[in-house]
């Protein structure tokens, strides 16, 4: 069985794997000449399996107004046409029935990514700069507070670990967070969750199935056209080549669009641009992953590094603003922890990602309307976290079917 994986992320290699693991034949195509070109690149490196709280969800909309006036430094928003029926449809899943299902769904993908992840590490054996650091989110105020001890509930009424500690116990798990510059009421923790390269992942992934398996890449190339081929699968058009495929995936993240909206088919994907830094540690860097959650920013020990990540802009594909928005990253993050790396260092590593945003916080995995078509996108923010789990599953489903 011959299977198409469009995208190239952490996603779609992933997603490859599995399909070999399988006994497919598959073939990846990507318009990046490397691996881990988009999204993948340089994020976060967090793998949050016990962090997968809605984004959605009632205390949201009390923001918005400070949101469109640009009073959040964290998030920055430009109304487009495109923006306004994704806000709509974001809007209907502010309730809290439908946070709270929206963030178990997503923690149960999340816990069986954590089994998967600890699986393929161990049959694998390649070097991603994997550590179960662990993660800390800090809590400014005791609203942020009550709404934590009822996720932290919620969530391991289904498996997770997250507990509330106090300041002094935080300080305990992660000593650095005294020279923290931000007051915080307590933290949320949880010793599960871990970190890791999501580029250096998909690399050593490339690597091995190319070693091992029947699995092609082809970088550097476009696809331009999916088509329905009579219920036999799909037919791809690669400038004037057709290609064959009985199924395929696409794992196009923030660009998914592309490809489905000539098939009728409306993933509701919105792209959400983060942004991140990779400095020498400081003289009080971290160990423990920390999420700053008003700051809207992460930090990661990763690679012998700091990885310095966060923002949530809602600007479409526009990239006008990366050089100021990446001054404002370095900015907050050394307000906030000023010892936690080496922000004068003028060679840095600086990146700027879209995620692709779905309005429920769910991503989009599994066949459509269409035979033989397939999608493993809209992972948001936790397209590293998911990505074990939803490539098995979208794997399971094909060769199920097939």
């Amino acid at each position: 069985m011959h299977v198409v994986v469009i995208g190239a992320g952490v996603i779609g290699v992933t997603t490859a794997y599995y399909l070999s693991q399988a006994g497919c034949q598959v073939t990846v195509i990507d318009r990046a000449t490397e691996v881990a070109d988009g999204a993948s690149h340089a994020n976060g490196g967090q793998l949050s399996y016990s962090f997968t709280d809605a984004l959605a969800k009632p205390e949201f909309v009390a923001k918005i107004p400070a949101l469109l006036a640009g009073r959040d430094s964290g998030s920055k928003m430009r109304l487009a046409p495109a923006l306004l029926p994704w806000g709509a449809r974001f809007l209907t899943q502010c309730t809290s029935n439908r946070a709270r299902n929206n963030t178990v769904a997503v923690l149960k993908t999340a816990l069986r990514s954590a089994e998967l992840m600890a699986e393929l590490k161990q049959r694998l054996q390649f070097d991603f700069s994997h550590r179960a650091a662990g993660k800390l989110v800090l809590l400014n105020t005791t609203d942020e507070l009550r709404a934590a001890e009822q996720g932290a509930e919620l969530k391991r009424q289904h498996g997770s670990d997250a507990a509330i500690l106090s300041v002094a116990d935080a300080f305990q798990v992660e000593p650095a967070l005294q020279e923290f510059a931000d007051d915080f009421v307590a933290a949320v923790y949880s010793e599960r969750d871990e970190v890791a390269d999501a580029r250096l992942f998909t690399l050593g992934l490339q690597q091995w199935l190319i070693d091992n398996s029947d699995v092609t890449f082809r970088l550097g190339e476009s696809v331009d056209a999916i088509a329905e081929n009579g219920g036999q699968g799909s037919v791809i058009s690669i400038g004037e080549e057709r290609l064959h495929a009985d199924a395929t995936v696409v794992c196009t993240g923030a660009w998914s669009a592309r490809l489905l909206k000539p098939l009728g088919i409306d993933a509701q994907i919105y792209p959400v641009r983060g942004y991140s830094l990779t400095l020498p540690p400081g003289t009080s860097a971290p160990e423990v992953s920390v999420t700053a959650l008003q700051r809207k920013i992460v930090f990661s020990r990763i690679n012998g590094c700091m990885r310095i990540a966060g923002f949530a802009d809602f600007k479409g594909f526009s990239t006008a603003d990366d050089e100021q928005r990446l001054a404002e990253l370095r900015r907050v993050a050394q307000c906030c922890a000023p010892h936690a790396a080496e922000y004068g260092v003028v060679q840095q590593h600086a990146w700027g990602g879209f995620r692709p945003m779905t309005p429920d916080g769910r991503p989009r995995v599994g066949a459509t309307r269409i035979a033989g078509l397939y999608l493993n996108t809209g992972h948001g923010m936790l397209g590293w976290t998911l990505a074990c789990a939803s490539g098995y599953e979208v794997a399971q489903s094909i060769t199920r079917l097939h």
